[in-house]
């Protein structure tokens, strides 16, 4: 339009057009208000949007330790029992969050390879526990296998011999239990970002930290470089599976492993990683016995509340303990020289985050200590096992991440081409 000015509409009568990706997320109930809204007033959103999560970004991610707080408290409730069922719904709780959190990054997508390392650990307990027999007794004969005679220093070995139902059912139950808590870590890896976890590190940490994250990262690069060889050798008609395709798709992937670490060692040394301040001698040796009598003291303290004896003394050692390792933490951070850009926060989300793992360890714990029987079905004789209520319903608080989380951006929109 290139009349008069004062014929142009105005500028709130125009329309006006939204990013896809952000006219899809455009309520109904936002438009709603917007169009009945009186006029000469600004459009107000519903109280419940307010309280919806929002779309991530740098102000408001999530902090990477929430994560792995989280995580690390549906492991430990998976730690205190060996019920199948509860132990299903910890893992449908931890890949429901990672399906509604996670991004497009490549740790992101480590996920379903533990959960087949899961699975590959189940069929080893079992497979362990059928050829080298159980101390499990059982009146449930599945199988009479041929027994291999053993000399009599390898007593209490058995290759071979009477399988039983009950023998197999406590190795599914025991290998079910390490696979959900190497799941519950895989979803730590897939949600957290392993360079912001390191950059929220202890200065006294960092070099160990360094080392922790590049071991971290080295997984889901490998997962992504076998997919990608996978992909090429089905494209080209080849097969992708057998010892011989293993074999070939081995040496590009370590070679790519050798290539990516010397990249990450270049970088390094060009970033002037390892260098450290001067501090007096005496300070060093202060920073390693406040380090070393404070996990000494958290080592005897976990110790103590596990005894029955220790119950006077635990807390108070345990706190100590504490405090000496923050304490020779916070003094050993002196000898580091870098800098953090714009730090992470751990803003409420992420304390919301953190405590929903909290919350489902410590009632898991209560649970087991309240009805021990509802935890750890039985196995002689016998039993089918049976879901028990309450510490489902504390299983379930671990999905307050999926609802209270930032949402993760969505993948751009690919442009048409005219």
């Amino acid at each position: 339009m290139t009349g008069n000015p004062a014929d142009r509409p105005p500028r709130h009568d125009r329309p006006t057009r939204l990013h896809p990706r952000l006219a899809t997320r455009a309520p109904a109930a936002e438009q709603h208000t917007a169009d009945t809204d009186p006029p000469g007033r600004e459009p107000t959103a519903p109280r419940w949007t307010r309280l919806r999560a929002p779309e991530a970004d740098r102000r408001n991610a999530l902090h990477p330790g929430a994560w792995w707080l989280w995580a690390l408290g549906l492991a430990t409730a998976a730690s205190r029992t060996t019920n199948p069922l509860l132990l299903g719904l910890l893992v449908a709780v931890a890949g429901y969050v990672v399906a509604a959190r996670r991004t497009d990054a490549p740790w992101a997508r480590s996920y379903a390879a533990f959960v087949k390392l899961g699975l590959f650990v189940i069929a080893v307990r079992v497979l362990f526990s059928v050829a080298l027999g159980s101390p499990i007794p059982g009146s449930h004969t599945l199988v009479e296998l041929p027994e291999v005679p053993l000399p009599d220093w390898a007593q209490g070995i058995r290759i071979g011999g009477r399988i039983t139902a009950e023998q197999v059912v406590f190795a599914l139950y025991d290998g079910a239990k390490l696979a959900t808590l190497l799941i519950c870590v895989g979803a730590a890896n897939a949600l957290a970002n392993p360079a912001r976890l390191l950059k929220s590190l202890p200065g006294a940490l960092y070099e160990a930290g360094v080392a922790v994250v590049v071991a971290m990262t080295f997984a889901p690069n490998l997962v992504t470089d076998i997919g990608r060889l996978r992909t090429a050798r089905r494209l080209r008609g080849r097969p992708t599976g057998g010892i011989g395709a293993i074999a070939q798709i081995g040496l590009p992937v370590l070679e790519g492993a050798l290539e990516r670490s010397i990249a990450v060692a270049a970088s390094m040394d060009a970033r002037g990683y390892g260098r450290s301040a001067r501090v007096p001698p005496a300070v060093r040796h202060t920073t390693t016995a406040l380090v070393l009598g404070g996990l000494l003291g958290v080592c005897a303290g976990s110790y103590a509340l596990l005894a029955a004896e220790g119950g006077s003394y635990a807390l108070p050692l345990l706190a100590v303990g504490l405090l000496a390792a923050i304490a020779g933490l916070r003094l050993g951070g002196r000898r580091s020289v870098r800098t953090r850009y714009r730090p992470d926060r751990f803003g409420p989300r992420s304390w919301w985050v953190a405590a929903s793992g909290a919350a489902v360890a410590v009632l898991m714990i209560w649970a087991g200590s309240h009805s021990p029987d509802a935890l750890h079905p039985s196995v002689v004789p016998l039993t089918a096992p049976s879901l028990p209520l309450w510490p489902a319903l504390s299983i379930l608080i671990g999905l307050l991440p999926a609802f209270v989380a930032p949402v993760p951006p969505l993948a751009p929109v690919p442009k048409e081409s005219s």
